[in-house]
């Protein structure tokens, strides 16, 4: 007993946190790279508690690895696997170099459910983590932190397997040349039910790089080959016919419809698979009734749906089932950032307050749960959380038992349970998704908010999921969009407010000296030199901010950022934005991306923002770069529109009959009001809105904008300007005149 004592306290005294004893099958760390991970652990704090299975008696981590000086979550979840991680960079391609290995790249996000579970099985098994740190050098990336890495690799899984996701897991060459991948691998040779597990994997890829395998060589090189075709490809114009283009993509949304569930007819159901803020803006301009239907009966569904949270508000990130009812439970940002755009443009035109209440709850969730002490947004909570044995299951947080819910939920209990369809045999593996069951006006409004309120307190009690609380420019761009789109249109300040401040913490956080952007913030620094859809994103977040709020600097800001944009990653000779700039590191291929996914393509909001520019500033060189872009694309949005929907967003732009609209206030503090309410309330996509102020305000309008000059009010009153192509109406001093004067663009006006 005294033996076992005494070596328990050596190897106390020696694993003092961090223990770095070394990594199984893995060379000595340096002096220098112990003394670094030790100061890297202890900055996590004396809560801190390692994500892994390996720890000392005390609780500290047993193994640090290379990425505990990380910034990232994601990366920091994988700090104690025994597995010898390399961050991505030169050191460990030299490395591998040096010692004639292949190189495993794992790429992932903190909140991916399946790159849990791969960690579990395999990072965290010690004779798989061995056998890498033997035979190859193990490459950790955050897909969100680097989307180039994984967008270069991603195409090369694609090509490869004819499919993608993430866990992603790609066997490199030292030259960073692919030539082997594929995404998810269970850890041995029949583990769920796969022939081929990833130990057998391993061993097999690392025996052919040994042996110098021609053929290996040969699909490294022609895989590297492919993927500079596929991400660099420029493909001759093509003439664009943008009505024609907008409604087949209208009549393959109606096609594909499912009549009863909203959405796409089948499972997995993403949100974001459905066109519904173009089918929107095609009800619009045409009338049509069967776009309004479908996206409005589809935003309907979701919201009733096990994908919104009913109790906190916001939405998970997709439904494992047709009806929307089980999700994967983990929360992005960027999903919440479109769904509240989409249910504001809803409102705006068909004035349900409905679809309004959705957009509060998400924006309130935002606020509550995701907004960092100076205002950014975090990116993400995970699908799995603390169940009450201990373990971590998926969607325990967000589900309930009949005894929890009656629990919480008190004397309201009985007609909460019916309307939210909690029964005793539950929904999901006992438990229960919380979704709306009951008929409209089943239970007051008061008595489910209420239910709401007790049901969060109570859900609050309980471990919640990870939350990734890094801060990306591109999500805060969008989201920073919704607050101040959402905020005019419901008329609530608070909700400007939180976009501005948002804004302002990238714009202060998250730019370099010069100006320029960064991509991510974490721990008091931001990281990473910003790509294509960072400024995308926050280019149209400040100009939706300046039409709400008629503040100078967030336009002045949006033209300085578009110049940094046009500098450093516009192709000059063909058109669009590559991915990275000028000053990124430059990897097998420069991607210029066209095709919207989970987000929109950074060159799909580029090319909106520049016709934007273009109404508000007068400057013929965004129209310019504007149909450079739209030529450079045009060949595959001709070909598949469906895969290109954010662009359309910008042809129906231009269909509309784009609107100029100038407001200049008179002496009545209020002056401007019915022209602003109606605004709020009418979906009027193609305009930009000139909210000239006063006359010291106009004159620092006067060099951005033209249109602004000389605007006065007319005998004191509030007075709009209509305008198109530079040539303005005669001054409206009443509502009556200025709708008359919106006519071609608005189909709501009484008489048309």
């Amino acid at each position: 007993m005294l033996y076992r004592s005494t070596v328990s306290l050596l190897v106390a005294l020696v694993c003092a946190v961090p223990c770095l004893a070394g990594l199984p099958g893995a060379e000595p760390f340096s002096p220098e790279m112990t003394a670094g991970l030790k100061a890297a652990v202890a900055r996590f704090g004396p809560d801190y508690k390692p994500r892994s299975h390996f720890l000392n008696e005390d609780g500290s981590p047993r193994f640090t690895n290379r990425l505990a000086l990380s910034t990232s979550p994601y990366l920091i979840q994988h700090a104690h696997n025994p597995v010898n991680w390399y961050p991505w960079g030169d050191e460990a391609f030299e490395t591998a170099r040096r010692l004639g290995r292949p190189v495993f790249l794992s790429v992932g996000y903190s909140t991916c459910h399946w790159c849990h579970v791969m960690e579990e099985e395999s990072f965290e098994d010690m004779e798989i983590a061995r056998f890498l740190n033997e035979n190859y050098i193990a490459i950790k990336v955050d897909r969100e932190e680097r989307p180039d890495v994984d967008s270069v690799y991603m195409t090369a899984v694609q090509a490869m397997t004819g499919r993608g996701g993430w866990p992603m897991s790609v066997w490199l060459t030292a030259d960073r040349k692919p030539f082997f991948g594929g995404t998810y691998f269970p850890a041995r040779d029949g583990d769920r039910g796969r022939s081929r597990g990833f130990l057998s994997l391993l061993q097999e890829l690392g025996g052919r790089y040994r042996q110098q395998d021609g053929a290996l060589e040969g699909q490294a090189e022609q895989l590297t080959r492919r993927i500079g075709d596929l991400l660099a490809v420029t493909r001759p114009a093509v003439q664009i016919e943008a009505a024609a283009v907008i409604r087949t993509l209208v009549d393959s949304a109606g096609t594909g419809f499912d009549r009863r569930n909203g959405g796409r007819n089948g499972r997995p159901k993403f949100p974001s698979s459905f066109p519904i803020r173009t089918l929107l803006r095609h009800h619009r301009s045409t009338g049509d009734p069967d776009s309004l239907r479908m996206a409005v009966h589809t935003l309907e569904r979701m919201a009733a749906g096990g994908i919104h949270d009913q109790v906190g508000g916001g939405f998970h990130r997709y439904t494992v089932d047709a009806a929307w009812q089980v999700p994967h439970f983990e929360k992005m940002l960027y999903d919440n950032a479109q769904l509240a755009m989409a249910y504001t443009e809803a409102y705006q035109l068909t004035g349900d307050e409905n679809l309004a209440g959705v957009t509060r709850r998400i924006l309130s969730y935002v606020q509550r749960e995701m907004t960092s002490e100076g205002g950014g947004f975090y990116s993400a909570t995970d699908a799995d959380s603390l169940a009450a044995d201990g373990e971590m299951e998926e969607g325990f947080f967000f589900t309930w038992t009949p005894r929890e819910f009656k629990a919480a939920a008190g004397p309201d209990a009985s007609p909460c349970m019916a309307y939210f369809g909690v029964t005793e045999q539950g929904n999901f593996e006992g438990r229960n998704i919380l979704h709306v069951e009951g008929a409209a006006g089943a239970v007051q409004e008061e008595v489910l908010q209420r239910c709401r309120e007790k049901l969060y307190s109570a859900r609050a009690a309980r471990t919640p999921p990870l939350l990734d609380d890094k801060i990306l420019a591109a999500w805060n761009g969008l989201m920073i969009s919704s607050f101040a789109r959402a905020g005019f249109a419901l008329d609530d300040r608070g909700l400007v407010r939180s976009g501005e401040r948002a804004a302002d913490f990238v714009l202060k956080n998250m730019t370099t000296q010069d100006g320029l952007l960064l991509r991510s913030y974490r721990e008091g620094g931001g990281i990473q030199p910003a790509f294509l859809d960072d400024y995308a994103f926050m280019i149209q977040g400040l100009l939706d901010l300046y039409e709400v709020t008629g503040k100078v600097d967030r336009l002045s800001a949006a033209v300085r950022l578009q110049a940094f944009l046009d500098g450093g990653y516009q192709d000059l000779e063909h058109g669009g934005y590559f991915l990275t700039g000028s000053d990124h590191e430059r990897l097998l291929a420069r991607e210029k991306p066209t095709y919207d996914g989970a987000e929109p393509s950074g060159n799909s909001v580029a090319y909106l923002n520049l016709l934007r520019l273009h109404a508000l500033t007068t400057d013929d060189g965004y129209r310019e770069s504007a149909a450079k872009l739209l030529a450079a694309v045009s060949a595959g949005l001709k070909a598949g529109p469906g895969r290109m929907n954010w662009m359309l967003h910008g042809l129906d732009y231009n269909l509309g009959d784009p609107v100029e609209i100038v407001l200049v206030p008179g002496k009545k503090q209020d002056s401007l009001k019915p022209f602003v309410d109606y605004l709020r309330t009418t979906f009027l996509p193609s305009k930009v809105v000139v909210m000239a102020g006063d006359r010291k305000r106009r004159e620092l309008l006067t060099g951005l904008i033209p249109s602004a000059a000389g605007k006065t009010a007319r005998k004191g009153k509030g007075t709009a300007y209509v305008c198109r192509n530079g040539v303005c109406r005669l001054p409206a001093t009443d509502l009556e005149t200025f709708i008359r004067q919106l006519a071609p663009l608005d189909k709501k006006m009484p008489g048309t």
